[in-house]
């Protein structure tokens, strides 16, 4: 090639330096931030990261969110630091000036997830464009948005789980009308304590001791031969409040959190975990020790009884939409649980009928539950750690924890006692299980959420 033969080539380059195409776009504007502005969007990053917290979000998601909405407002890199009850911020501009730190103390969490779905459109819209004063003012309307549901809408599905686990169990009506007086009982005698500032430890001895007394009272009205309670299961009234009792701790979170890298937020969900466990099991002892003095025994057998395929499916359904309902859940979203608490459902039915053990069957149904969930929950633009919490409830293992408890206060010799502590492991197992299957899911959904929202919006954009 001759040199004349490459000097356009050449000129057009030089032309370019100097000439500028009006197709290109031009350079965007550098926001320049200065203190009192990096303070007001850090100040509203940090409370809509509070809020998320409290309603139930993951240390992830929330570590996220305050993430984008400092950086939409021109404010990064921003440092985050997320515990079980504080998060803290950082902010440094250049390394020749301080830092700007922020720190704001978490409460109690209270799941709000019809107000988590709310913030996280909050994000999504400060990220597309919203300003700052905006931004505060719908911030402000969404933290003082009252719980979507009044008190006896919540007691209600709170008694709810308890008559989905009956008949999910194969329950008589008789028996599910009983358990669900005994359910608002408890819940009852556990708002109260809550309102009077007593720690939800000892709610939970409280509710679970209402409860076991109810299962005696009707397993003693059954020995009399009282009409209404012939042909009962009392034992069954205790292990549908347990199912009630333990399914409100975000154990999923815990795990998810674990995962996550959040060690120190995993441990504080865990704690509590445990500790509220220990109350459920505080009260149920102590109700059988006063159902034993009165000269009443609440019979149950080893196996665990379970209804037939449409009662499970059933059960299962009702049990899911009652928790989104106790979660403040909208109607998108209560829908969505009920489905995949039947899709839950159906993953542990095929695990239980092709033998692969309680644990792994559970595991398999949280799997494919936060699986879908996580895709359907991103399309239908609703959380998905709410739709996955509610769904995987039916699989908590209330009988197998009461009929441990049972044959360790009832315990005649060391067999009895083995086999207790061995019925308590393997409902500890299924619980353990049902945590690692659901942040599994979750994980293999989010790259394929993510792929195809990138296929979605590269089919929308305009050719």
């Amino acid at each position: 090639m001759s040199r004349t033969q490459r000097r356009p080539g050449v000129v057009n380059r030089l032309l370019g330096i100097v000439r500028a195409d009006p197709e290109l776009p031009q350079t965007e504007i550098l926001k320049v931030i200065d203190r009192a502005l990096a303070l007001r969007v850090l100040d509203l990053a940090i409370r809509i990261a509070e809020s998320m917290l409290t309603v139930g979000a993951s240390a992830n998601d929330v570590t996220l969110a305050c993430r984008r909405v400092a950086a939409a407002y021109g404010v990064r890199p921003l440092h985050v630091d997320v515990t079980y009850n504080s998060i803290t911020i950082s902010w440094q501009r250049s390394v020749d000036r301080e830092p700007t730190t922020l720190l704001r103390v978490v409460g109690a969490p209270a799941p709000d997830h019809a107000k988590l779905q709310r913030l996280q459109a909050l994000v999504a819209a400060i990220e597309a464009g919203q300003d700052l004063d905006s931004a505060a003012t719908d911030f402000d309307r969404i933290r003082r948005t009252a719980f979507a549901y009044r008190p006896i809408v919540v007691v209600g599905a709170q008694a709810l789980v308890t008559v989905g686990v009956c008949i999910f169990m194969g329950a008589s009506p008789a028996l599910s009308v009983i358990a669900f007086v005994a359910a608002v009982l408890a819940a009852l005698v556990q708002r109260v304590i809550t309102r009077v500032r007593i720690p939800f430890f000892f709610a939970q001895v409280a509710g679970a001791f209402v409860v076991t007394v109810a299962a005696a009272v009707t397993a003693a009205l059954s020995e009399m031969g009282v009409p209404f309670f012939d042909d009962v299961r009392p034992s069954l009234i205790v292990a549908a409040a347990i199912v009630l009792m333990l399914s409100g701790m975000s154990v999923v979170a815990a795990a998810q959190d674990a995962i996550d890298g959040f060690s120190l937020t995993a441990q504080g969900r865990l704690m509590e975990i445990v500790l509220l466990t220990v109350g459920v099991a505080v009260g149920v002892l102590g109700g059988l020790h006063v159902a034993a003095l009165a000269g009443v025994t609440i019979p149950v057998t080893t196996a665990f009884p379970l209804g037939t395929i449409p009662e499970q499916l059933a059960g299962a359904i009702i049990i899911a939409i009652a928790m989104a309902l106790q979660f403040g859940s909208g109607l998108r979203t209560i829908v969505l649980s009920g489905g995949l608490g039947a899709l839950a459902w159906s993953g542990w039915f095929v695990g239980s009928t092709l033998g692969l053990g309680s644990p792994v069957a559970s595991a398999l149904g949280a799997l494919v539950t936060s699986f879908v969930g996580i895709l359907v929950a991103h399309r239908l633009h609703v959380p998905s750690i709410a739709v996955t919490t509610a769904a995987i409830v039916p699989l908590v293992p209330g009988y197998a924890v009461f009929s441990g408890l049972i044959s360790l206060v009832d315990t005649d010799g060391s067999g009895d006692l083995v086999q207790g502590a061995a019925q308590l492991a393997g409902a500890a197992a299924v619980g353990l299980a049902l945590a690692a299957g659901a942040s599994l899911g979750l994980l293999l959904g989010a790259p394929v959420r993510d792929t195809l929202g990138s296929v979605v919006r590269g089919r929308a954009r305009p050719r």
